[in-house]
């Protein structure tokens, strides 16, 4: 189950990935009302760190806080003593100081989530990306996505369904493997809960090593195009250097890139995702990115009730359910 931060896919196993799964049905449910707020965290003070630029996931985890009720401090590290030298544990010194019940970080250096849950004593912390290594709310969003459209063309409700609906599922992780901690969330998710995955890259952008990881590897995207249940398509990361790890875009696009032809290749009830923001024409054409099969604009919005059944268990002691009834009442 979830315990008191929130750092890698691997902190909550099976059960763990589940219950976030399934109270985020209960928080999708808050989503379609007309107040779409409910008092969980009433009296919470929750603060984003955001130490690299980001929009969807800054967006989805302010706005998932709010609508927990709770309140919300968006530091501005631009303009923070961090550009004057301050240390990252003295900047979390200071607003643990002030009372916060939690903090969501992102950084560019891997591991500075989990020093900084080393640092506070009695601060719950979220880790929205470090570095290479992971970000594990984008992949709860993602196993969630993708169960409800699965579930939905088997005429199942997801929140039945525990992790069954993954169990023998084909799913391709194809891209920047080396450079993307979605990728890693991903991996550690999708195997959690039963499904086979493949990771397609070129070798210059897988890591120095998968061993451990409970996958296959593939340096060619068309031959396992027509067993694939999902396709998982990550972008080239030019701003960690990618883009000198492949001899140039075109062939990028031409060896590994969702084109119209691929897609038209993939067979019956198999899905695309990307974790945004896509660079169209490069590693998926413009035409898929529009297509109803993929599940972008979907991810985007099931961020924000994924994020909200995150911050609901950590700041509820992990081992709370939601109630029904405390989810379809208003604040």
């Amino acid at each position: 189950m979830i315990g008191p931060h929130l750092l890698s896919i691997a902190d909550l196993g099976h059960d763990g990935i589940v219950q976030v799964l399934n109270v985020a049905e209960s928080f999708a449910e808050v989503e379609k009302r007309t107040m779409k707020k409910v008092p969980a965290l009433k009296g919470k003070v929750i603060a984003t760190m955001f130490f690299e630029e980001s929009t969807r996931t800054r967006l989805s985890f302010e706005t998932a806080a709010k609508r927990l009720s709770a309140d919300v401090l968006s530091l501005s590290v631009a303009t923070s003593s961090v550009k004057k030298g301050e240390s990252l544990k003295d900047t979390l010194k200071t607003i643990e100081a002030l009372g916060i019940d939690a903090v969501i970080i992102r950084h560019r250096s891997s591991g500075a989530p989990l020093q900084a849950a080393r640092f506070l004593d009695d601060i719950h912390v979220v880790n929205a990306g470090d570095g290479w290594h992971e970000h594990p709310s984008q992949g709860l969003l993602d196993a969630f996505t993708v169960r409800q459209a699965w579930a939905a063309a088997a005429g199942v409700d997801p929140a039945t369904t525990g992790s069954s609906l993954f169990q023998g599922k084909k799913i391709v992780i194809v891209g920047d493997i080396a450079h993307s901690r979605v990728a890693r969330s991903e991996v550690l998710a999708y195997t959690a809960l039963g499904a086979e995955v493949t990771l397609v890259a070129p070798a210059t952008l897988l890591p120095p090593s998968v061993e451990g990881w409970g996958v296959t590897v593939a340096h060619r995207l068309d031959p396992v195009l027509a067993d694939a249940d999902l396709i998982s398509v990550l972008r080239l990361q030019a701003e960690r250097g990618s883009g000198e790890c492949v001899p140039s875009l075109r062939e990028f696009t031409e060896t590994f890139g969702m084109t119209e032809a691929r897609a038209e290749r993939l067979k019956d009830g198999a899905l695309i995702t990307h974790p945004g923001p896509m660079v169209r024409g490069v590693e998926i054409a413009s035409a898929v990115a529009d297509d109803p099969r993929c599940l972008v604009t979907t991810q985007v919005h099931n961020g924000v009730a994924v994020r909200m059944a995150a911050l609901y268990l950590l700041l509820t002691g992990g081992n709370a359910v939601l109630d029904h009834s405390e989810a379809n009442r208003d604040a």
